[in-house]
């Protein structure tokens, strides 16, 4: 059996507050909006995640088949607090209450898949062992999100860069980071800037998302599409939802085709609070729609 991705990281509880005051109990982590957009289009994916015990529960809030979902002993689970400042949910403060018992070598699975898609949460979720380890036998996807986003004593959190990013980078065939991150990691705001610096320096295909449109950068092109959701009551798990349907996509299209999937996807599900519950059929619907030039 081969799956077309293993999408490893932490199921977290969220409580997300909006520039309202309502505060709301929902179940999140990039391996819950990762794993539901690849599904949706139809790829074969295999979750692997780490829960306590007595959080069993938080498996229901993942959208594919129980089959197809790995869950890892562990002590303690991910809770995260979302404070947002504006209706867009473009600001926010985030507070890690609960770390989750990290991942290890010994946690990758021995299963046949097409692509090692490392979805966490903050830095200490994996290690850098573990992206050479995944390398020698998967192409690696990266969320920079893991490895820029860090806790404080207190549980608040904080970014800075990724001190060993020369050295890991040459690892990774699939890097995904939003337009902030790739500031922290470049040092400049220019996006196609930053992509061709981290291209450089070693990842093979650069995603970087932004409230506009999302650029993907091979080494020797550009390529852009614009989102187009028309409310963003679900925005919450943007980046997961674009970058796990880049990648799968990109196992059979080329790049134009996968960002144009990817991009209708995320503007789909940013329409409705949760994990896209979709399916290939209403994305292709939705692109007749809303991106009628690229049909």
């Amino acid at each position: 059996m081969q799956y077309d991705s293993i999408i490893m990281g932490h199921i977290s509880l969220d409580y997300n507050t909006d520039h309202l005051d309502n505060t709301v109990e929902v179940i999140g982590g990039a391996v819950t909006f990762s794993s539901a957009s690849a599904y949706a289009l139809g790829h074969r994916v295999l979750a692997v995640t780490k829960v306590a015990p007595q959080d069993k529960d938080r498996l229901s809030g993942l959208v594919i088949p129980q089959q197809d979902i790995l869950c890892l002993p562990a002590d303690t689970s991910t809770v995260m607090k979302n404070k947002y400042f504006t209706p867009d949910k473009e600001r926010r403060t985030c507070e890690n209450v609960s770390v989750g018992t990290p991942f290890t070598v010994q946690d990758i699975p021995d299963v046949d898949a097409r692509i090692f898609h490392f979805a966490g949460l903050i830095y200490g979720d994996f290690n850098n062992e573990m992206i050479r380890k995944a390398a020698q036998r998967y192409p690696v996807a990266v969320d920079v999100q893991t490895l820029l986003r860090h806790r404080r004593e207190d549980g608040s959190m904080y970014f800075e860069d990724w001190a060993d990013k020369l050295e890991m980078l040459p690892y990774i065939q699939f890097l995904k980071t939003d337009a902030a991150e790739a500031e922290i990691l470049t040092g400049t705001d220019d996006r196609k800037k930053a992509a061709q610096m981290l291209h450089a320096w070693g990842a093979k295909e650069i995603l970087i998302t932004h409230n506009t449109e999302v650029l993907a950068y091979d080494g020797q092109n550009f390529y852009t599409c614009p989102i187009r959701a028309r409310n963003l009551s679900g925005r919450t798990g943007r980046g997961d939802t674009t970058f796990a349907a880049y990648y799968c996509e990109r196992l059979t299209k080329d790049i134009p085709t996968a960002l144009l999937y990817a991009t209708a996807t995320v503007s789909l599900k940013m329409e409705q609070p949760g994990p896209f519950r979709g399916t290939r059929a209403d994305v292709d619907n939705y692109i007749r729609l809303l991106y009628p030039e690229y049909k």
